[in-house]
């Protein structure tokens, strides 16, 4: 994973170098813009396990302050999932609350 990392810094490092883009966080942990801090590997164990990750990831976007509603967010396979008939064209529209969905980091 070091090599890895150390090969990837080195070939795009520079593009990301963007100090506006750095949180007083990250400054004061001498992060970068291209690595991320925490990170934990996950196996998917079901079809019930990957439904809440989908769930999580189509509600983050919210959890983050970039949309008000997850429907809101343009780039969402959201709006995939309505089209088929996955989710309700409501889902998550009356529970603003993260936690209450069920499902958590």
């Amino acid at each position: 994973w070091a090599k890895i990392k150390r090969h990837v810094s080195l070939v795009c490092g520079n593009c990301y170098k963007r100090s506006e883009w750095l949180s007083d966080s990250r400054k004061k942990h001498r992060e970068s813009t291209l690595w991320q801090r925490r990170y934990w590997e996950h196996q998917i164990r079901d079809e019930s396990d990957f439904n809440r990750h989908v769930e999580y990831i189509h509600y983050n976007p919210v959890k983050h302050g970039l949309c008000g509603q997850p429907i809101q967010w343009p780039p969402s396979t959201l709006h995939r999932y309505i089209r088929e008939g996955k989710h309700p064209v409501n889902w998550a529209m009356k529970d603003s609350s993260f936690d209450g969905l069920g499902f958590g980091e």
